[in-house]
């Protein structure tokens, strides 16, 4: 069963983002495994609930589709502290800590990118693999992202001395006025390649197109969005983005899907459903032989065990067969006369 991020953090889903920072911000006080008494499962829950709920996109997601699935086929694995763009984490390890984080500077992120991927009924049940190319900013292949040319090194920056930021001072009617940003010479990097890349000229990203293999999970339902970490857009001096993937499920001629189960009907006649019958059935795994009880009602459903979809830890939800028992509508001489006299006997 999927977890509820806004249980997880105790909070309502019309919650501000004002609240779920808050709440957060307690809750990983209190469960921060390097603690006494921490939980690291319960934190990681924390984590996983805040990235979600704490990005508008990302929390639009959530409500709507449910649930998403994360690092599914690659991506980085771990906390990913990168989507924590509004929490100040040095206010919450002086918390925690009790010391003060100085310095601290914000990491620079590639955007995401969102695709559409069709799958069948029977590769949604079961799971499969996909392979997609994207067209998008990368890391080099030249330099390897470090924007030096082969054979040349990289150079503390000049101008903000390797600490990648530079301090401006302003004077203004109200007084001096100091502030830090991003050094523009190095892109936040530090450094400086003395003879940039031919291929991306000193960036280290350039556009390109890349092949990524898409891992769909078994059981996997129709508007799920399965996360890649860092299979997004490459930044200059900072983290790549993610992949979401959104999945669209096409329906299926015979099975319907509720839950872990999968349903069906099957359309028998009347004498079947008298006298009872066997009847060889195709479902998702082959056919199998169903034994149809004698006297059975029509509405009623049959279950088979473990043919239906899977899910955690390797169970499968059953196969629902409901019986359909069918009225003809025109009847030989000789058939009217038998249910002629089923009728005498009360039948």
């Amino acid at each position: 069963m999927s977890k509820d991020y806004y249980e997880v953090l105790g909070i309502a889903r019309n919650a501000s983002q004002d609240d779920i920072k808050k709440a957060f911000r307690k809750l990983a006080h209190k469960y921060h495994p390097d603690k006494e008494g921490g939980d690291e499962k319960k934190f990681k829950e924390l984590n996983e609930a805040y990235q979600i709920l704490s990005d508008e996109r990302k929390r639009a997601e959530y409500d709507r589709y449910g649930r998403v699935f994360g690092d599914v086929g690659g991506g980085a694995a771990g906390f990913d502290f990168s989507n924590f763009s509004d929490v100040d984490f040095g206010e919450i390890f002086e918390d925690i800590f009790g010391f003060e984080s100085k310095g601290a500077r914000r990491v620079r992120r590639g955007r995401d990118i969102a695709i559409d991927v069709e799958l069948s009924f029977e590769e949604a049940v079961f799971g499969a693999e996909r392979k997609v190319l994207i067209s998008k900013m990368g890391i080099c292949e030249k330099c390897k992202g470090s924007g030096a040319e082969s054979g040349s090194s990289l150079k503390t920056c000049d101008k903000c001395r390797g600490s990648g930021r530079v301090r401006e001072s302003k004077q203004t009617f109200f007084g001096a006025f100091s502030s830090v940003r991003e050094c523009t010479a190095c892109k936040g990097r530090g450094s400086t390649p003395e003879k940039a890349c031919s291929s991306c000229r000193g960036t280290g990203i350039l556009k390109q197109s890349e092949e990524i293999q898409i891992v769909i999970p078994a059981g996997i339902r129709d508007g799920e969005i399965i996360k890649m970490s860092g299979r997004g857009e490459a930044i200059s001096s900072g983290i790549t983005g993610d992949l979401y993937v959104k999945v669209r499920v096409l329906s299926h001629a015979v099975f319907k899907r509720e839950g872990h189960e999968l349903l069906m009907e099957l359309d028998i006649p009347v004498s079947e459903a008298i006298l009872g019958s066997e009847r060889i059935i195709n479902t998702l795994d082959g056919k199998i032989k169903v034994k149809i009880p004698a006297g059975i009602d029509g509405g009623e459903v049959l279950r088979v065990r473990g043919k239906g979809v899977p899910y955690e830890d390797n169970h499968r939800g059953d196969l629902l067969i409901q019986v359909i028992v069918k009225t003809p509508k025109r009847l030989s001489k000789r058939a009217r006369e038998l249910i002629e006299e089923l009728k005498k006997e009360g039948i």
